[in-house]
């Protein structure tokens, strides 16, 4: 089995290549470009190709794969909200995800980012690292005895819950389909009470019709003044206009973002040398209560390991034919 793995990065081949020998029958082939229309042709030859969550494997990409003979789309990532799904199964090309690599790698860095902004760690590295041990900008909350509101209890959400519960915080959550394994800490409630009620939100909810935008201006007046916002899911989720609109209302104490709506053409690049004169997230960094960070969640040693692993036994399995809950197409 071919398989040409786009985008790829050092740390993609080193969680790769070790598995080699397990899936002998695999041959890998790594690129640096992103899969995308002009260059799904790169794949002519190939039984498959590996993508990532910042592909566009959209209705024109995927025509090119099957006219050069590629069956296979394997998604080294949980979310799958850039496959155009129908045009795949319209095609018979065979999409599979990765959809519970490491839950705690994601949550950890959630609760990370809310650490990070309620103690306001960034400016006090800074200021220390230039000799300023004054304390003035620094001052954050308790989250003992405090309420977290988790939006979204699968594996990662309910990872985040049970952190949240270690910090001695009451947890609520809302979610569509409501985690049996919770319900002894969890108080599942609706979103509007979530809302309400919560001193810290964190999302942990796939994208949807339903569910984007779901932060916006008129989601944000409901919450308490002095609330702090996580998203470590997908940046969509955000409205991130009505989010800055938001900040200027003084509504938030910080807020934490792992993806954004921006992160098509910034992900994994090096922008530094880069004017971003219409960019809403150099808008987001103007403000003092913000952090944002390079959609991390996944990047442990040992998500990275499960990462590969499923993404290679996806591949047999397709090959097999054998359907299972990682299909997406």
């Amino acid at each position: 089995m071919k398989l040409l793995f786009y985008a790829a990065k050092i740390y993609d081949k080193k969680s790769f290549n070790p598995l080699l020998e397990k899936y002998n029958e695999v041959e890998i082939d790594y690129i640096d470009h992103e899969l995308e229309p002009i260059t799904a042709a790169l794949a002519k030859g190939y039984d498959a190709v590996c993508a990532f969550v910042s592909a566009d494997v959209g209705a024109r990409t995927l025509e090119i794969l099957k006219e050069n003979g590629v069956g296979i789309v394997l998604m080294r990532c949980a979310g799958f909200n850039n496959v155009d799904v129908e045009k795949a199964k319209e095609l018979g090309i065979i999409v599979k995800r990765v959809p519970g690599y490491s839950p705690e790698s994601v949550a950890e860095l959630a609760m990370a980012l809310a650490l990070a902004v309620n103690r306001r760690l960034y400016k006090a590295y800074n200021k220390v690292r230039e000799n300023d041990y004054t304390l003035k900008g620094l001052r954050g909350v308790n989250f003992y005895q405090k309420t977290a509101g988790i939006v979204g209890t699968g594996k990662i959400g309910a990872a985040m819950c049970r952190i949240c519960r270690g910090f001695g915080m009451r947890v609520i959550a809302y979610d569509v389909y409501e985690n049996p394994d919770l319900k002894d800490f969890v108080e599942y409630v609706s979103l509007d009470e979530l809302l309400s009620q919560s001193d810290l939100i964190s999302l942990h909810c796939p994208l949807m019709d339903f569910t984007y935008h779901m932060i916006n201006i008129e989601s944000i007046k409901k919450m308490k003044d002095g609330v702090i916002l996580v998203n470590t899911s997908r940046g969509a989720l955000v409205d991130t206009n009505e989010l800055i609109e938001g900040i200027r209302l003084n509504k938030f104490l910080g807020i934490g973002l792992d993806v954004y709506e921006e992160e098509t053409g910034n992900v994994y690049e090096d922008r530094s040398d880069d004017i971003m004169e219409h960019s809403v997230t150099a808008r987001l960094l103007a403000f003092p209560n913000v952090m944002i960070t390079s959609h991390q969640g996944f990047y442990t040693l040992e998500a990275l390991a499960s990462i590969a692993d499923t993404t290679l036994f996806n591949l047999m399995e397709a090959k097999e034919g054998r359907k299972d809950g990682n299909d997406v197409a």
